[in-house]
């Protein structure tokens, strides 16, 4: 099993903004613009919270943005409005600890997800898009215990306006 973190962030390095808007990075460029759908074909799993699910639910034709991974949304909600999504409601370090071993699992975000993975030395890989804006404020990527983590940058990619950094734990 391997963990992702697959994103984009701001230069100052936020996922949105501080009303967890991401206008910013809709009016920067798309999809298209990187190398998701490359990544995507690796994914068996994706897991995010419930605000990162608000934030996509309204996409026009969403169940295609997600076609081929069984898609886990972390809230209290018992249902979710749109298939496909299954509603969890559990502490995500056992979830993660429970899913078979050859499965790549994608954390799509936020934070309050990908905090407590880090804290446990649970992700494998941080994929980062940087997008050339700066907010100044507004949601921090990385808001996990303050230890010492180290990773391996593998490699560095330029799609559009993207930077693209790819990080491997060591």
């Amino acid at each position: 099993m391997s963990v992702f973190f697959y994103g984009c962030i701001t230069m100052d390095g936020y996922l949105a903004d501080k009303n967890h808007n991401l206008d910013w990075l809709y009016q920067t460029g798309t999809i298209e613009e990187t190398g998701y759908e490359s990544f995507y074909k690796s994914m068996d799993i994706t897991v995010m919270g419930k605000r990162t699910f608000n934030e996509i639910k309204n996409i026009e034709n969403i169940s295609s943005l997600y076609p081929t991974t069984k898609n886990y949304v972390f809230t209290h909600a018992e249902r979710l409005s749109v298939r496909d999504f299954i509603p969890t409601n559990c502490d995500i370090v056992e979830f993660v600890r429970q899913i078979e071993r050859n499965k790549n699992i994608w954390i799509v975000g936020g934070n309050t997800i990908l905090a407590p993975l880090l804290d446990n030395d649970m992700v494998d890989n941080i994929i980062i898009q940087i997008a050339p804006v700066l907010l100044g404020g507004g949601i921090p990527l990385f808001s996990q215990k303050e230890v010492l983590k180290r990773f391996y940058l593998q490699e560095v990619k330029k799609y559009g306006q993207f930077a693209e950094l790819i990080y491997r734990k060591i």
